[in-house]
């Protein structure tokens, strides 16, 4: 169900979404979950590199250089 409301009017009406819609609908939260899911691992990829370039001994700015 999706509720569309007219700002101008106040009005508020709730409409049935169609088998397409609903399909689309999930497609794009599982398209959303794919891009969060690739960033995090992403940002947890970098955070391990940095750590181990850490624990090899370079230092901060050394590793911000790179």
């Amino acid at each position: 169900m999706q509720t569309l409301i007219n700002l101008e009017t106040g009005d508020i009406q709730e409409i049935e979404l169609t088998a397409q819609e609903i399909a689309e609908r999930a497609e794009l939260h599982a398209q959303a979950e794919a891009r969060q899911a690739e960033q995090e691992a992403k940002a947890s990829a970098r955070e391990s590199a940095l750590a181990k370039l850490a624990d090899l001994g370079l230092t901060a700015e050394e590793i911000a250089a790179l």
